[in-house]
This record gives structure tokens, sequence and C-alpha cells, in this order.
């Protein structure tokens, strides 16, 4: 069953200039191994692992957004699945404590700022190479991060949501042997998706190019200030 949410655009959005986000990869990576030679504890402790939950499931194939279509014209390597790559990613402590670091480390150091705002424009995907963005440059930078940390892509999805202020809202969840995690730049803690109190609506598909519904039934706004 074919579900079009979000048909023409979602919220938020950067255009990447390379030469500067390879960069800023570089000294965020330097950053972010110094974070993980340290022994400082976080509020979400990195020496145990989550509990395990059931993942999501899909529903069907999905529209995919206009930003996200016009970034992946930009920077097919993001968007390209690689199925011989894991669908899903084998938690260990050392795993988990890369995730909880990335995602708190990109959080602290982007700032959040729509579009509109910075651009001028309702919808622009990108990198946050300028050192600001919204919610989906936060969680495409974090999906690089991981990356290079050696995380498969194929298990870190972008995904729609409508979030608490019922407006769209862009999510990385990541799909583990444990379930299914969600990265956010509203907050730093790492939650199952089922505990984040979003509405789900569609995420990247992990077999094609594309986008799968996940059964979220509400009216899809065109627009959003969402960050």
């Amino acid at each position: 069953m074919r579900q079009d949410y979000f048909k023409n655009s979602l919220f938020c959005g950067v255009n990447g200039k390379p030469a500067a986000f390879g960069t800023f990869i570089k000294t965020t990576l330097l950053s972010l191994s110094l974070l993980l030679g340290g022994a400082t504890a976080e509020a979400q402790t990195l020496a145990s692992l989550p509990s395990s939950s059931d993942p999501i499931t899909s529903v069907g194939s999905a529209r995919p957004l206009q930003g996200w279509s016009d970034f992946c014209a930009k920077f097919r390597s993001e968007c390209a699945v690689d199925v011989s790559e894991a669908s899903t990613i084998d938690m260990s402590p050392q795993v988990w404590k890369t995730i909880v670091a990335v995602n708190q480390r990109v959080n602290s150091t982007i700032k959040a700022v729509t579009d509109a705002d910075h651009w001028g424009v309702v919808d622009v995907w990108g990198f946050p190479n300028d050192g600001s963005g919204d919610c989906e440059d936060f969680q495409l930078l974090k999906r690089k991060l991981l990356v290079e940390a050696g995380l498969p892509r194929r298990a870190m999805r972008m995904t729609v949501v409508i979030d608490e202020l019922g407006e769209g809202h862009a999510v990385l969840m990541v799909r583990t042997n444990r379930g299914d995690f969600v990265l956010d730049n509203k907050k730093n803690a790492i939650l199952p998706w089922h505990q984040t109190g979003y509405v789900y609506i569609k995420r990247e598909s992990q077999d094609v190019v594309g986008w799968v519904s996940l059964g979220g039934i509400m009216s899809s706004p065109t627009t959003t200030a969402n960050r």
C-alpha cells in the first residue's frame, strides 16, 4: 500500500560545500576520538547497553520528500543502498558508546536554525558545514560521522515523524539487534522508537533508494518551521 505523506517538503536543510565540510568532519572526528578516549560518565551511561525492544514495522512504499531527492542528486553516495551491508547493527558497549558520543557531539556543536531563517527557502537538505542547520542536517551529519566510524549506512535511516508540536520533524533511526533507536537534535537521550512520543510517518528504505511508510496517519503539512 502506497502512502504519500509530506508530498512536497518537510522542514529542515542546508547545501554543503565539500572543502569546508571536509575540514568540519576532520575536526569533529578528532574531538570525537578524544571524547571516546576519556572515562567520563554521561547522563546516559556508556558502560551498559540499552534494553532490547521490538523494531518498528513498515507497511508499504512512500513518496520521498523533494528536499531529500535534491540532496540525493548532489550526494548520491549518501543515499545509495548497498544490500551487501548489514541491515542492523550488532550492538556492543563500544558501538553504543560511539553512537551516544556522536549524537551528543553534533547536538552540542551545531546551532539549530530553520531553512527559512538560514537560507530564505522552505526546505533544503544538506550538511551543516557552516555550523548551523535544521533537523535533517543534524541527522545527516550524525550518519556521516557514524559511517566514518565504521557503522553500516544501510542500518541508519533518515525518518520523518510528527513531533510533540504537531509539526514535521526528521530523526535518524538506527536499526540494531536490540531494536530501533532514535537520534534526535531536540534531546541528547537516545530512545527506543516507541518511547519518543512521535508519530512515525516514513523512513528511507533499506532495500532500494526510496522510502517506506511507517503507518502514521495524520494530515500532512507541506511546510513547517521546525528546527
